[in-house]
């Protein structure tokens, strides 16, 4: 279980890899454009930003990200004896933590599902885009990714999602809980991924952010010309 963890964590920062290499390709930052730099501006926070979630405990770890235990008693994922039984279960500081360990690993092993999609909406930016969110606000950019793929990825992480609760998450509540068969699986894993989808741009936003105040330390030329003090309107 545990290399096929490994590899497919593996697989998951192959995808992110390209980005690493960004600053190395650059000659200077004459001849890119808006467009380009606003790229690399989100390409960048999104790696840092998976960098971090997709670390052992990433979403656990990660208060902007963190997946609360759901509550029992009409959370739309558990009905009738079940939703009591996890009240009941939930009073336990113990079981609590268990139990959002259990989700925010599994959130992060999800995560690595989504990165590509994000990067695909990064790369999806047009001149237009690129103008309008270097002018707004330090979350902008990634204001607008969230707006165009926010959705793909929470679809993305549903599936997955639902079967490593199936597995994990019962086991991390008790035996008892285990027996039953109340839990809506599918609908306890869109719950997590909407939850995780929201953590995942709240930290490509805050990392977007730290750039958009400090451009010179990522020593990435484009963006120090884009965003340091002496860039154009």
């Amino acid at each position: 279980m545990n290399s096929m963890i490994d590899r497919r964590r593996l697989l998951g920062w192959a995808a992110l890899m390209p980005v690493a290499g960004l600053a190395a390709c650059v000659g200077g930052p004459t001849g890119y454009s808006v467009e380009e730099g606003v790229r690399r501006l989100l390409t960048l926070s999104t790696r840092r930003a998976f960098a971090r979630l997709l670390q052992p405990n990433g979403f656990y770890d990660e208060q902007l990200a963190r997946i609360a235990p759901p509550q029992g008693a009409g959370n739309g994922i558990a009905g009738g004896r079940m939703s009591r039984l996890i009240d009941t279960f939930m009073r336990s500081d113990a079981v609590r933590r268990r139990v959002a360990l259990a989700l925010n690993a599994a959130a992060g092993e999800a995560a690595e599902r989504a990165a590509p999609i994000v990067l695909d909406g990064v790369r999806s930016l047009s001149p237009a885009d690129a103008v309008r969110v270097l002018r707004g606000g330090p979350e902008a950019a990634t204001g607008l990714l969230r707006e165009r793929v926010g959705g793909q990825v929470v679809e993305t992480m549903v599936p997955e999602l639902s079967g490593l609760l199936r597995n994990d998450l019962v086991g991390a509540m008790s035996a008892a809980v285990a027996e039953e068969t109340g839990i809506d699986y599918l609908e306890l894993g869109r719950t997590v991924a909407n939850q995780a989808a929201d953590g995942i741009f709240r930290v490509i936003g805050r990392e977007e952010a730290a750039i958009r105040a400090d451009p010179a330390a990522t020593r990435d030329p484009v963006l120090i010309a884009l965003l340091g003090p002496g860039r154009s309107r």
